[in-house]
């Protein structure tokens, strides 16, 4: 994630050497005035978190980022206490009291990372594209997409209730669906992960429409898909996927 710090303060090289740490951050630029900061954030729409000093930056500076078009998320850092109340009202994300740790400043990255995803996913169920077909374009709401799958030089992009069959790789069309709703399952398989019904050991039940339906998943691809899901009880499902194999064993793969 790009990122950028307003800080004139002597203590800012530990931040930057900090930001150079986290590998989930890029920083894009340091600035000691504020308003040269904020004008740069109005025209650069792909800065998602700004560490903001209120000693050089001022209170006044979350006004001005909260009336941006696309303002990032923000981390305040300050000597004190005493600006916490304005600074959440704001909306900002941390608010780190200086001098602050390495632990407790990565806490406050990872917590920025959340709001982003959870911001991105937000976007992504409302986004729509087009699928030609024929001769014509028709409008495709990204969450309607049930599953996607290869046909050799083409894809055909599955929703509840239709089917579009479009000439593009597969490795293209994952790149294009937000992987906070799609994961790739098999070589042939995407899946949108809201439509998962059972992960069994080899293959999962997918609710297409008013059908359920089994896919298998590739073993290059049940690490990442597990890893990706929530589960309640890994100890319980290890213990499930030990004894239990022989269920597993019947499974009817497409």
């Amino acid at each position: 994630m790009n990122c950028i710090i307003v800080d004139d303060q002597p203590g800012s090289r530990q931040l930057e050497e900090y930001v150079s740490r986290c590998s989930s951050l890029n920083l894009v630029g340091k600035f000691n005035d504020p308003l040269t900061a904020i004008d740069q954030l109005s025209k650069q729409n792909n800065i998602g978190l700004a560490f903001i000093d209120l000693k050089s930056a001022g209170v006044s500076s979350l006004e001005l980022i909260d009336s941006l078009n696309n303002p990032p998320s923000v981390i305040v850092m300050a000597s004190t206490g005493r600006y916490a109340r304005t600074a959440f009202d704001h909306n900002v994300v941390d608010y780190l009291i200086t001098p602050v740790d390495y632990s407790r400043f990565s806490r406050a990255v990872d917590r920025s990372l959340k709001t982003v995803f959870q911001k991105s996913a937000v976007n992504n169920e409302n986004r729509e594209v087009f699928i030609k077909k024929e001769s014509t374009l028709v409008k495709l709401k990204i969450l309607d997409v049930v599953f996607v799958e290869a046909l050799e030089n083409y894809v055909t992009i599955v929703t509840g209730d239709k089917k579009y069959t479009i000439l593009y790789t597969m490795k293209g069309i994952e790149s294009q669906l937000p992987s906070e709703i799609f994961i790739r399952i098999h070589r042939s398989f995407i899946v949108n992960k809201k439509m998962i019904r059972t992960i069994y050991e080899n293959s999962l039940d997918l609710n297409v429409g008013n059908f359920v339906r089994n896919f298998p998943i590739g073993k290059s691809y049940r690490s990442n898909l597990m890893n990706d899901i929530t589960i309640v009880d890994k100890k319980a499902l290890a213990y499930q996927n030990q004894y239990s194999n022989t269920e597993y064993a019947y499974n009817i793969y497409y």
